[in-house]
């Protein structure tokens, strides 16, 4: 026995104890770096086949020709053919479709006089399509063998011989240019009148932009002054016209209507 008051089996006991306490925690773990290196070579894997398959859809859509033009096709168009606006377009054939630059025909598609408005997309797997929208003609101007037709906004468009398209009237004015103001005040008052009314005008003149003048198919003259208020004054005129149809008004050879509030016939 020691000073301690431990004898020497005492200590080995202890010493035995804290050994097998020690072994216990330092048992040696399984060993994971096969498991790792598999992992790692999956993710390898993976990585590989998506940019094969990345490479592979590139070459297609840019490159290969199974995905390319075969045909232009032509959607709303009435008065220009469909081959006018394919040679507009110029759309390359055999040409992958990504490669096409739908701005670039658009652009010259909208060149077209008669365009107001053009759209191009990739119509899978083959194909380009090309939807216009056509300028919708309200008045004519300019004598015979130079008359043009004129859209809603005032754009000198396309030339006509014969006969005009329904609803288009003939418009007098001394200057027929794109933005002139007796041009753009003589369409704002046809442009307020009904269809039944407007294709019973026979001309329409505009000396001034506050002279506009409408002779009818019948010879009525009507008088309307300048632009402004031009919706109720097609409204009164309508409203004479009906009651002059049902015999309620006696014919007048002129109807004033540039003060659509005090009326007169004559």
């Amino acid at each position: 026995m020691n000073r301690t008051g431990s004898t020497t089996r005492d200590r080995t006991r202890r010493g035995r104890r804290t050994a097998a306490r020690r072994g216990a925690r330092v048992t040696p773990l399984p060993d994971r770096r096969p498991v790792r290196r598999r992992s790692r070579r999956r993710r390898l894997i993976q990585v590989a086949v998506a940019l094969t398959v990345a490479a592979v859809a590139g070459w297609l859509l840019w490159l290969a020709p199974v995905l390319a033009v075969r045909a232009v096709q032509v959607d709303g168009a009435t008065t220009l053919s469909a081959e006018q606006v394919r040679d507009a377009a110029q759309v390359p054939g055999g040409v992958p479709l990504l490669r096409i630059d739908l701005g670039a025909v658009e652009d010259r598609v909208a060149r077209l006089p008669q365009v107001r408005d053009v759209q191009a997309a990739r119509g899978w797997p083959d194909r380009i399509v090309v939807t216009v929208a056509e300028r919708v003609p309200v008045v004519v101007v300019g004598g015979p063998g130079r008359r043009s037709l004129v859209d809603a906004e005032g754009v000198l468009f396309d030339t006509v011989t014969g006969a005009l398209p329904p609803g288009v009237v003939p418009l007098v004015v001394d200057d027929p240019e794109q933005g002139d103001p007796e041009l753009v005040a003589g369409i704002e008052a046809i442009r307020a009148l009904p269809a039944e009314v407007r294709d019973e005008v026979a001309e329409v003149a505009v000396p001034g932009v506050e002279d506009i003048g409408l002779t009818m198919t019948d010879g009525t003259v009507v008088t309307w002054g300048d632009a402004a208020d031009s919706g109720t004054k097609a409204q009164v005129l309508v409203a004479l016209l009906d009651r002059i149809a049902a015999g309620d008004l006696e014919p007048a050879a002129e109807i004033d209507v540039s003060a659509p509030d005090a009326v007169v016939l004559r």
